[in-house]
């Protein structure tokens, strides 16, 4: 019997205890029994026989044999020993014949540790075994406060519902989140013939994210894995070569660099705050040669005619059109409303020749940056806010600035009355609107509540808090939907039949396309941050054009001519509607005149202002349509 092997794996034990050793950790394998004494245990399952993934046996039932290996499973007894025979035996048997005899372990916080069979885990781990077969018995901790402790709980519904054992995220909400991505609910979504691809996708993407160097970086390859499902669909993988695996993944490298950490928002907060010098070639080209039109793609989720939100953008793109006359050749295309119908018009916007693309919804932005990361010729921008896109630009609109002035509007001419705000979804940026509003009316009146309903969730706490209550005014949504009758929206009494909007805030967001194209053509803009961990998004405001409020010919003069006032203070930045406020996470506000919040405090805000009485909803209030939405964008009291 050949002992040189033994020596081999001897001087791997001895590599891993001084390097662990000089590091101030433990060199040997650790002891359940001894983890075990600081926990309080739940119960005990027995899973039968498992497969055991061995990357995940980290050491041994009991004290015993625990320093008889070094912490990575290689023997670290002198190879004259009687241990090292029958470690030498165990392996020739091994290369000849397999192991076959299942071992004995325990599962604990989803790592294994050996009752019997030690030195069948050492020789399997020597020779780069995947899995080992035992018969485990799961240990589950109680409850409690830790965050390793709830990722347990929910790997736990992860294997009743997959009976997987080899996926270990890092983060909280992973599992979950592939579970919604493998469109599993119940165990009985996932057959053994689902099961068997599922696995064949998963070890075909980690073998080539480690051939990339994956192992070397501290995120778990699971952790890899939903990160690349972020951008890519499961059923990608089995038709790429592991090449094009590698490739693919090496494009979105910096994501795994830098996990759980997404990309700094750096916000350009109004038109021409950043620019770069316009390149040689294009200073040098007369704006009188005859050249190709730029040809600009729109994707909607919806269409003009059943989402306010759509025609709004929609009348952006025609203006673009008649902005530039022949230089601009604009197309549209609508009801983006899966993820196949993104695909598909994503595809044919990049077959028909554009090399503009804007997505004006921020259920797209996932599409969005897969096509920039395969297209990166084409400037892909995406209609969202603080979406940490690094591979895409993003805009959107500071509304919270012309909410400001309907509250303070709606305040003055309320006689003091209760008014109503109705929102959408909770997410980005619409907390800061709800909260301006509110803060505008205190303004000019102190004691005036507002009444928050939202308008896509079933709530029966909301019905209650809404009950009985008579308001003055209700602040509704930007704009009707242009198949609407009815001329409810913007600012308006609701005891008033057929009559217009007093005011409204509203988008031109002909305004931002305009600017953008103008400064795609000088060649003075740019899709991605010079940063390394930085995504651009614009974040425009009243001082831009983006944002305004129109007033109703009715209101008084004096009136229109404060909104007026405060306008100009707000486009100035000589006022600016959250200055002086100071919160706390309960929703306790306090006021200081020195304070002034961040754009990352506005924009991400999870809490209600004093005067308004109403609350956040939680997801499983929300509408199936909603939720879609606020699992990208929502704001974070509500993904909790």
């Amino acid at each position: 019997m050949d002992i040189g092997v033994y020596e081999k794996v001897y001087k791997l034990a001895m590599k891993e205890y001084r390097n662990k050793t000089m590091h101030g950790e433990w060199p040997y394998l650790w002891v359940l029994d001894e983890i075990l004494s600081h926990t309080e245990v739940l119960k005990e399952v027995d899973l039968g026989l498992v497969d055991i993934p061995l990357n995940q046996i980290m050491g041994t039932k009991t004290e015993g044999r625990t320093q008889a290996f070094a912490a990575n499973f290689m023997p670290l007894l002198p190879s004259d020993s009687e241990f090292a025979y029958k470690w030498a035996q165990l392996y020739e048997s091994h290369m000849e014949e397999g192991i076959h005899d299942p071992i004995k372990a325990y599962e604990f916080l989803n790592r294994f540790y050996v009752l019997e069979g030690n030195k069948r885990v050492s020789v399997l781990k020597a020779v780069d075994a995947i899995t080992v077969p035992g018969n485990v018995i799961r240990v589950i901790p109680k409850r409690d406060d830790s965050e390793e402790n709830a990722i347990y709980y929910e790997f736990l519904d992860f294997y009743d519902k997959t009976q997987i054992n080899n996926i270990v995220f890092t983060q909280p909400g992973s599992y979950q989140k592939l579970l919604e991505k493998m469109e599993v609910e119940t165990a009985e979504d996932y057959d053994e013939e689902k099961k068997e691809q599922f696995r064949s996708d998963y070890v075909k993407f980690v073998t080539a994210f480690k051939k990339k160097g994956g192992d070397k970086l501290h995120l778990s390859p699971a952790d890899a894995f939903l990160l690349y499902l972020d951008l890519h669909e499961m059923k990608e993988i089995r038709n790429k070569s592991s090449d094009e695996l590698q490739a693919e993944i090496g494009k979105t490298w910096s994501d795994f660099v830098y996990f759980p950490h997404k990309p700094e928002v750096k916000l350009i907060m109004d038109a021409g705050q950043e620019e770069k010098k316009a390149p040689l070639v294009k200073k040098l080209l007369s704006p009188g040669i005859n050249t190709a039109p730029l040809k600009v793609a729109f994707i909607h989720a919806k269409t003009a005619a059943t989402s306010s939100w759509t025609y709004g953008h929609d009348l952006g793109a025609n203006h673009l059109e008649e902005a530039f006359n022949h230089k601009v050749e604009v197309t549209s295309y609508f009801e983006a409303d899966t993820r196949e119908k993104e695909m598909e018009l994503f595809e044919q916007a990049v077959v028909d020749g554009n090399t503009v693309i804007f997505s004006t919804s921020a259920k797209l932005v996932g599409t969005s940056m897969k096509y920039a990361l395969d297209h990166p010729k084409i400037n892909i921008l995406n209609c969202s806010l603080n979406t940490n896109a690094r591979y895409i630009r993003t805009y959107y609109g500071r509304m919270y600035e012309a909410e400001f002035l309907i509250g303070a509007l709606a305040g003055i001419i309320s006689g003091g009355k209760p008014l109503e705000y109705i929102a959408d979804y909770p997410v980005y940026g619409t907390i800061a609107g709800i909260n301006a509003f509110a803060l505008g009316a205190k303004m000019v009146n102190p004691d005036i509540k507002v009444y928050l309903k939202w308008a896509n969730i079933n709530s029966e706490r909301q019905d209650e808090l809404l009950r009985g209550v008579d308001v003055a005014l209700v602040s509704g949504r930007y704009f009707i939907k242009p198949d609407s009758d009815s001329m409810k929206f913007g600012l308006y009494d609701p005891h008033a039949e057929g009559s217009d909007s007093l005011a409204m805030p509203v988008y031109d967001w002909g305004v931002y396309y305009e600017k953008t194209i103008a400064s795609i053509l000088s060649g003075k803009w740019k899709q991605e941050s010079d940063g390394e961990n930085e995504s651009l998004n614009d974040w425009w405001g009243m001082s831009s054009g983006l944002i305004d409020v129109i007033c109703s010919k009715t209101l008084p003069p004096d009136t229109v001519r404060l909104i007026k006032l405060l306008k100009s203070g707000i486009c100035s930045g000589e006022f600016d509607p959250f200055a002086g406020m100071r919160y706390t996470k309960d929703g306790t506000h306090y006021i200081k005149v020195t304070d002034r919040m961040t754009s990352e405090q506005i924009m991400t805000m999870d809490w209600l202002a004093d005067n308004v009485v109403g609350f956040i909803p939680v997801m499983d209030e929300l509408s199936d349509d909603a939720k879609s939405l606020v699992e990208i964008q929502g704001v974070d009291k509500v993904k909790d």
